[in-house]
């Protein structure tokens, strides 16, 4: 009897071992691809790769060579929870912890925004506007208004060898978030961080003054995409009822700031290139242009100190 009963359980156990799914990871990236696609997220394939390779610690090389091999249950379970985080639309960068920006990594806390594609535009701008090429051999002071994550400011003393680079920001952990990408990306001997209301804290004699400030309009912050408008820090969103409170406090320092003939290099969100270069005309500064990014929006302005 107890060996029929032995062979029944043995039976048993077999069937189910067969009638067991066995998922891939090429079948979780199929299945969070579509859950993400149906959930109507932007890039439903990249977010799928990302996640299931941060889950996984597997690079996009390691997830191809190893698409067919079966995820162990502790495995599941972990992309299973990344990927209920991204239909919450929380955003692929924040669930990583980091972001790549102008080629380098940058960790993104809870107090910073995520760096974005189109703030690459300033450092363009800005590189064009000190001359790159002797820009690089000069030693130059530079502002970044408002730092955050560090990205402007660090992204500049990548590209500058000889530059120290001065970063405010009101907002404490934010600056020991900026300051901690300094320290990874090998840049904290030339990196400073200031808390300050913009360049209240600061003296003069800047060769280049850059800040990405908030500008969206009070009243349209509710109307922002989840990713930005339920992640994003408000205080780094809020630019007042008519988007422009923060440009009115830059320009107000801008003049004392800058050296001479030094310029200002400010985002600007959609249609606010003329009312922030009006602004800047009238405490004094030339406006010497304005940078698209590569979407053709009207990103960068560009001016200059007269004095």
């Amino acid at each position: 009897m107890r060996s029929c009963l032995q062979h029944r359980n043995d039976e048993r156990a077999a069937s189910s071992r067969s009638c067991r799914v066995v998922t891939t990871i090429a079948a979780m990236r199929r299945r969070l691809s579509d859950a993400f696609r149906a959930a109507e997220l932007d890039a439903p394939g990249l977010d799928a790769r990302l996640l299931i390779g941060h889950a996984l610690g597997l690079d996009h090389a390691g997830l191809a060579s190893g698409a067919e091999r079966a995820l162990v249950p502790a495995e599941i379970e972990r992309i299973e929870a990344l990927a209920a985080r991204r239909l919450s639309r929380e955003p692929v960068a924040r669930i990583l912890g980091t972001k790549e920006f102008w080629g380098l990594a940058f960790a993104v806390t809870p107090s910073v925004l995520v760096p974005r594609p189109e703030s690459e535009t300033l450092i363009e701008a800005a590189l064009a506007a000190l001359g790159a090429n002797a820009s690089r051999r000069r030693s130059l002071r530079i502002a970044d208004l408002g730092t955050g994550s560090g990205a402007l400011l660090l992204a500049l003393l990548s590209e500058l060898p000889h530059a120290y680079g001065v970063g405010t920001d009101r907002d404490i952990s934010a600056l020991m978030t900026a300051r901690d990408n300094a320290g990874r990306l090998g840049l904290a001997a030339r990196a400073q961080f200031v808390a300050s209301d913009f360049g209240t804290a600061l003296a003069g004699g800047f060769d280049l003054v850059i800040a990405n400030p908030p500008y969206v309009r009070t009243e349209d912050i509710e109307r922002l995409a989840p990713e930005v408008r339920e992640f994003d820090p408000r205080c780094a969103l809020d630019g007042g009822p008519d988007g422009l409170a923060s440009y009115r406090a830059i320009a107000g320092d801008s003049v004392r700031l800058l050296a001479r003939s030094a310029p200002l290099v400010v985002e600007v969100g959609a249609g606010q290139a003329r009312a922030v270069g009006e602004l800047l005309q009238y405490v004094g500064l030339a406006v010497e242009t304005v940078a698209n990014d590569l979407a053709g929006t009207a990103r960068a302005v560009v001016a200059r100190n007269r004095v």
